[in-house]
């Protein structure tokens, strides 16, 4: 896109969206007798997110022919997605998923999406219209690992993304679930030299690379390519980094937590917002500039998805954002 070209669509991602069932008690899930349905897949939710702090969105996936189909997209066009570019397969179905709250801890997740029509991604789907009129292009390494495919798939959207001039975002997104760890590493290590924005965890960066302090995590994974390395350190925050420069984002604290499921999510979401409201490129002077303001934002509406059940109902609109940033409390009646 040419810098008179003005933008049709901010960010561009692909993944699969599922259907989620949560208990609507604490306890075993094998005794719950009632379930609450609502939608969730670390793409959506990033899509839902950014589509509340204004940023115009367009999420790429394939879903069955089903209800759940269905009510995904009503979903999403509903937060103002577009999903025109969604495709419904009728030969396979769309993924369903359950959490299981016990009380103490992160809640237990079962996974029901082999075989599904994300699944069935590959490189044959992509189209260079996907990219048309984007600025960026966001990926989470939960895609290549949904099935024979997938990972080349998401390996050439990156490719034909950074043809068409996007920039790129990679999201580790580690699920152990879902296959070999071996297999995990050396996918998700191959995809971080294609990306502009990398956003481990702390726990994902261990996973990769082994033991090492936060600044050698982020040494490492500079020299693989990117532009900007921010690590989320849980209750610490996150830090920041380019080749040139450290950033610290101080957390956001909160009294207790509800469900950290989607925190991730929401964490990119804010991250990437700040970032993609500087139209020019990201030179050294800009990130200076955009950096402080990402975290901040990361780091608010991370800490946010942790009060709600569900892995995007407590995303805030920018409005919201902005005067708790601003430690304003708002209008309620």
């Amino acid at each position: 896109m040419s810098a008179m070209e003005k933008p049709v669509v901010d960010v561009v991602t692909v993944g699969e969206s599922m259907v989620l069932f949560q208990p609507m008690s604490d306890g075993p899930l094998q005794y719950s007798p009632l379930f609450s349905r609502s939608i969730a897949g670390a793409e959506s939710n990033l899509s839902i997110a950014l589509s509340r702090l204004g940023l115009r969105v367009r999420y790429i996936s394939r879903l069955g022919t089903d209800p759940f189909g269905d009510l995904i997209l009503a979903t999403l066009a509903g937060e103002g997605v577009d999903t025109s570019f969604v495709v419904r397969d009728k030969t396979a179905p769309t993924a369903v998923y359950f959490k299981e709250f016990k009380g103490y801890g992160d809640p237990n997740v079962y996974y029901y999406r082999k075989n599904s029509a994300a699944s069935l991604l590959s490189e044959e789907d992509l189209q260079p219209a996907w990219f048309a009129g984007a600025r960026h292009l966001h990926v989470t390494g939960i895609t290549p690992a949904l099935g024979q495919n997938t990972a080349e798939f998401v390996v050439k959207a990156t490719h034909k993304a950074k043809e068409q001039g996007l920039t790129v975002s990679f999201d580790p997104n580690l699920r152990r679930k879902l296959w070999p760890e071996e297999v995990a590493r050396s996918t998700l290590l191959s995809l971080i030299p294609r990306c502009d924005v990398f956003l481990p965890g702390i726990e994902e960066a261990e996973f990769l690379l082994g033991s090492m302090s936060v600044d050698e995590f982020a040494r490492a994974f500079l020299d693989m390519g990117p532009r900007v390395v921010c690590i989320k350190l849980g209750a610490k925050g996150a830090v920041a980094y380019t080749k040139s420069g450290r950033f610290e984002g101080k957390p956001y604290a909160v009294e207790r937590i509800v469900d950290t499921v989607g925190a991730g999510d929401s964490f990119a979401a804010g991250f990437l917002s700040v970032l993609l409201t500087h139209q020019g490129a990201w030179t050294d002077e800009a990130l200076r500039d955009l950096l402080p303001d990402s975290l901040s934002r990361a780091n608010l509406l991370g800490a946010l998805a942790t009060q709600w059940k569900g892995d995007w109902e407590g995303s805030p609109r920018l409005d919201e954002v902005n005067r708790l940033l601003a430690g304003q409390s708002g209008v309620t009646r």
